[in-house]
Parts: structure tokens; C-alpha cells; sequence
């Protein structure tokens, strides 16, 4: 039995899962994967790294090459699509244009012999649930980008599933709605207390909604953790670079020693890291570490601050923080993010400073 973060049974289970599609190449390889009852899991990852692969196959769109799937206890594995009881929603929302919005979300309902009268009050419930309760007579042409994704998730939630599947659904949608809508998602989610299953290559979308992201690259989970676990303790490289922005610092293990990794620099500076990939001296690694991390002013870190010289190249004002780019230890591309306020000074390119950060938010990984 596998077990779920929570301890508990895990309601969805992907047991030693591959996909191959041309019976050599495995677009998904060897996927163990638990989600508990009533957890919002995303799957996050570039294009072709396997995650959207890993939801079709829950949905039964694909068959998995190897392993098993089960929901709540049960392999699905030979279900077809329609009798999982699974709702979906996808980015192009999938609404039939020759019908009303109240037909749209009652067509699920028909589809599983509901009488009248249940499948009106049903449809009803689910339009005032994402605040379109007017709008059951209209037709997806009569409405907006993002009516449109309210209408599709209320079709996705009308017949009360256990789970609902998300591809990209947000992706059409402007910066302003697809943040509103982010929010929403995550909103009934939780007050509905099912269980949801997202896929997205946005990792703000994957930070804000999710209880725990799994990050995708190359057929495989790299890091599943909750989101401020993934942003602050990456585990290799790939996961440092591809959830937010990272600085990263070349370098040689020159010890590691109490939890502590020294780092001889290609510029020949030495600093504290935390070794998290590397298990000996001599090792090529990345040390990486985040914008907001960096302070412009070692003046204001404690004794124990690394502190290294740097060139200023560009300062950019972006009106609640300022974004400095810097020559640091040989790299160009060292960015520091700093919060705009009255006691902070506005760098000029040319200047030369001395930033600095505490070694625990220093990481040591794969080269």
C-alpha cells in the first residue's frame, strides 16, 4: 500500500508507472507517485518532460505501458475515460458552441441517467459555485475568456467528483484573470474538499494553488515537496533553476565537514555552502542561490555574512523592488532583488560594492 504525504491511504496511486509510445523511447519512466484525499497536487515541468503524459493516463485518455493506476483502492487501468468519474478541465475549455451554458454543464448529468428536476438544481448549484448563476441561458460565444474557464470548471464539478483533473487550464487567459482565476481554483477546492490534480509549466501558478508540486524533467519526478520546501531547498540543479530565479556560482568542493561544504570558487573566492549533492572534496558543483537573498550592503548582514566584491551593470526600478544585475566572481548575470524603501540607495552602473549573504541560504548542488 503506498501512503499519501498525510500518512494516510493515498487516494490516487501511479505504482511503478512508464509510457512509451514507440515501444522503445519511455516518456514517463518508473513514476511512483501518492496524492491523498482532499490534496491539490501539481505536476510541473518544461514541454516533453512527462507530466501531461502522467495526467492523460489518470484520465484514461493514454494507457500506461507498465504499472499500475488506482483511485481510492481500485485499478483503473482498464476503465474507460467516461466511467472513472474523474471531471476534467482543459486550456481550450472544450464547451459545446450549439449549446446554452445550462446545457453544457447538464450534459454530464444525462450521461449518467439523471432525471430533470436533479440534474437542473445539480447545474444550478454548480454556476452559482463559480459565480454564473445568470448565465445558464447563453452560449459560449456570449462570453469571455475567462467565463468561458468558469463555465468549463463548473462542467468539470457539476456531477460532484472525487477528482478533477486540470491540463493548462489558466493558459489562455491574460496575467490579471489568470491570477484571479488561481485563487478561485484553489478557493473551491478547498471549501469543496476534493481532490485535484493540475498540470501547468507556470511555476507561480504551481507555488500559489498547490498543497505539494512534483517537478517534471525527462520522464521523472526530480522534487516532490510543498511549494516553499521546492523554492528555498531545491535538490539539483534543474529544480534550483527551473522554480524561480537563481543565481548560480561555479565552483570545486574543497571540504565538507559538520554540514558545512567549502566551495573554492572559479574566481578563487572561498565560501560556506550547504552541501546537498555533493559528497566529497574535489567535486565540480553549482552553488546556487536566490535574488532576495543577497544584500547590496554587507554592512547590514552579521559577522558570519560571506561577503564578496561585485561590479554594478544595470539597475532597474520596478516600483515595489529595485533588480540590480552585477559582475560577481566571474558570472555577468548575478541578480539581486531589493525592496524598495526610503533608507535604500539607488546604485549606478560602474559602482563598485560589497554584497553579501548568510551561508545557510548558499546551496551546494550537481554541477
Amino acid at each position: 500500500m503506498v501512503v499519501s504525504a498525510a500518512g494516510e491511504r493515498a487516494f490516487v496511486e501511479y505504482d511503478h508507472v512508464q509510457k512509451s509510445y514507440d515501444g522503445e523511447t519511455l516518456v514517463v519512466k518508473d513514476l511512483n507517485l501518492s496524492i491523498g484525499k482532499g490534496e491539490f497536487l501539481t505536476m510541473l515541468g518544461p514541454s516533453g518532460s512527462g507530466k501531461t503524459t502522467c495526467l492523460m493516463m489518470l484520465a484514461g485518455f493514454e494507457t500506461a505501458t507498465h504499472g499500475e493506476i488506482r483511485l481510492d483502492g481500485r485499478e483503473i487501468n482498464n476503465i474507460p475515460p467516461h466511467k472513472r468519474g474523474i471531471g476534467m478541465v482543459f486550456q481550450n475549455y472544450a464547451l459545446f458552441p450549439h449549446m446554452t451554458i445550462a446545457e453544457n454543464l447538464a450534459f454530464p448529468l444525462e450521461v449518467r441517467k439523471m432525471d430533470k428536476t436533479e440534474r437542473e438544481t445539480k447545474v444550478q448549484r454548480a454556476l452559482d459555485m463559480v459565480e454564473m448563476g445568470s448565465f445558464g441561458g447563453r452560449r459560449p460565444s456570449q462570453l469571455s475568456g475567462g467565463q468561458q474557464q468558469r463555465v468549463a470548471l463548473a462542467r468539470a464539478l457539476v456531477f460532484e467528483p472525487s477528482l478533477v483533473l486540470m491540463d493548462e487550464p489558466l493558459g489562455a487567459l491574460d496575467k490579471q484573470l489568470r491570477e484571479t482565476m488561481q485563487f478561485e481554483i484553489k478557493h473551491i477546492a478547498d471549501n469543496l474538499g476534493i481532490t485535484v490534480v493540475y498540470v501547468t509549466h507556470d511555476q507561480t501558478e504551481a507555488l500559489t494553488m498547490s498543497d505539494r508540486v512534483a517537478v517534471f524533467e525527462d520522464g521523472r519526478i526530480q522534487q516532490l515537496a510543498a511549494p516553499d520546501e521546492l523554492y528555498e531547498q531545491p535538490c539539483n540543479s534543474f529544480v534550483a533553476q527551473f522554480i524561480g530565479e537563481n543565481n548560480t556560482l561555479e565552483g570545486v568542493v574543497e571540504s565538507i565537514h559538520g554540514g558545512v561544504a567549502l566551495v573554492k570558487l572559479d574566481s578563487g573566492d572561498l565560501i560556506d555552502t550547504v552541501p546537498v549533492n555533493v559528497n566529497r572534496a574535489g567535486e565540480r558543483t553549482r552553488v546556487s542561490i536566490r535574488p532576495e537573498r543577497v544584500e547590496t550592503d554587507a554592512t547590514r548582514l552579521g559577522p558570519d555574512a560571506h561577503t564578496l566584491k561585485a561590479e554594478v551593470l544595470e539597475f532597474i526600478y520596478m516600483g515595489d523592488t529595485f533588480r540590480t544585475r552585477l559582475r560577481v566572481a566571474g558570472t555577468d548575470d548575478f541578480i539581486v532583488k531589493t525592496r524598495n524603501a526610503p533608507d535604500r540607495a539607488r546604485l549606478q552602473p560602474g559602482q563598485t560594492i560589497d554584497i553579501g549573504w548568510m551561508p545557510e541560504d548558499c546551496r551546494a548542488l550537481d554541477a
